[in-house]
């Protein structure tokens, strides 16, 4: 193709994006050598923990064309998730409440933005024919920050998420990986300036420096990657927060112009915006799978999910209700969810 029809193409791939409810659309090379050696320090470092897929398939994850062989172009595209939800700061402050991260209160939007991507692809193919595309969607060994950074879509913040001046953090973003050599989109300037928000709220300090975090001490990693006991020392700072943690994102000035998202798969599912801990505590392993069904909760399981529970309620003011909750299933057939129980009645039966 012609470079006049191959930009012309970039424009109609983006006008299509819109169509199909991405809020933007960009589009990058593939240039990574720029990241690789950060990449390479942040895991030497062992800042990646349990994170086992960050350091698997070699350069795969900096090179693109290793991973997908012709790939010269990534189309890069963001989708805002922003429920309509209880007040984020009054169930933070109300311990007897749970706080999930706000993208996972609806539908497990892996599946929402892998169709739309496909969809994407097809609308592509139906007007130039057969091309080759790979669709991404937090799935593989991806740098999306990177590469949603280089297509202009946004800037990266101090927390390391991607942020954009009419939309905040509070997105989704997937690619196409593809072998049409598109024009590419000048990244946009950072406007972070000297705010350092982000870093000082964090309940764990996990963010150890602008732009490096330690998933190790990182909430989101520590209630949902972690797949064993949570360190005991960093139990009382988690709170209530069951799954994800959104506070680095909520203090940021530029989420004051996120808008509620209109994608009904993102709406809230089961009242899980500010349900009571120890009513989600009573839940039987059927009743969570069927409850959190096609939400991005269900993968971190039963076990996991009410491990997070137990620190939760033991983190909770001491009450009757919160106290025989965790009674109720001190016998619990998980050796670590006993062990977390434990350790929350110890703490009640000790106030």
């Amino acid at each position: 193709m012609r470079p006049a029809d191959l930009a012309m193409l970039a424009a109609t791939i983006k006008a299509w994006g819109r169509e199909l409810g991405f809020q933007a659309v960009g589009i990058a090379d593939t240039d990574l050598s720029a990241v690789e050696p950060r990449l390479e320090a942040w895991l030497a470092s062992g800042f990646a923990g349990e994170l086992d897929y960050m350091r698997k398939h070699g350069a795969k994850r900096t090179r693109p064309a290793s991973l997908v062989p012709g790939t010269v172009r990534v189309i890069a595209a963001r989708l805002d998730y922003r429920p309509d939800a209880a007040d984020s700061g009054a169930t933070l402050a109300d311990g007897g409440r749970a706080f999930i991260a706000r993208y996972a209160l609806g539908r497990d939007y892996h599946k929402v933005l892998r169709a739309r991507l496909r969809r994407l692809a097809e609308r592509i193919a139906g007007e130039i024919g057969e091309f080759g595309y790979r669709v991404f969607v937090d799935s593989a060994p991806v740098m999306e920050v990177e590469l949603a950074r280089k297509a202009g879509l946004g800037w990266r913040g101090k927390h390391t998420l991607l942020l954009a001046r009419e939309a905040g953090s509070f997105f989704f973003l997937g690619e196409l990986y593809t072998d049409l050599p598109l024009p590419v989109d000048p990244p946009v300037e950072e406007h972070c300036g000297r705010c350092a928000k982000c870093i000082e709220v964090c309940p764990t300090r996990a963010i150890v420096a602008p732009y490096v975090l330690d998933a190790r001490r990182c909430i989101s990693y520590l209630t949902i990657e972690l797949k064993g006991s949570i360190p005991v020392e960093l139990r009382p700072l988690i709170g209530n927060r069951v799954f994800g943690c959104d506070d680095c994102q909520l203090v940021c000035p530029w989420n004051r112009y996120a808008q509620v998202s209109v994608e009904r798969d993102f709406r809230v599912r089961n009242g899980l915006d500010s349900a009571q801990l120890s009513e989600l505590f009573s839940w039987s392993e059927d009743e969570f799978r069927e409850r959190v069904s096609g939400s991005a909760i269900l993968r971190i399981g039963y076990e996991r999910w009410s491990r997070n529970l137990a620190v939760a309620l033991g983190n909770a003011p001491t009450g009757d209700r919160v106290v025989a909750a965790l009674r109720r299933r001190s016998a619990d057939p998980s050796v670590l969810v006993r062990e977390h129980i434990l350790w929350a009645l110890e703490r009640h039966l000790a106030a």
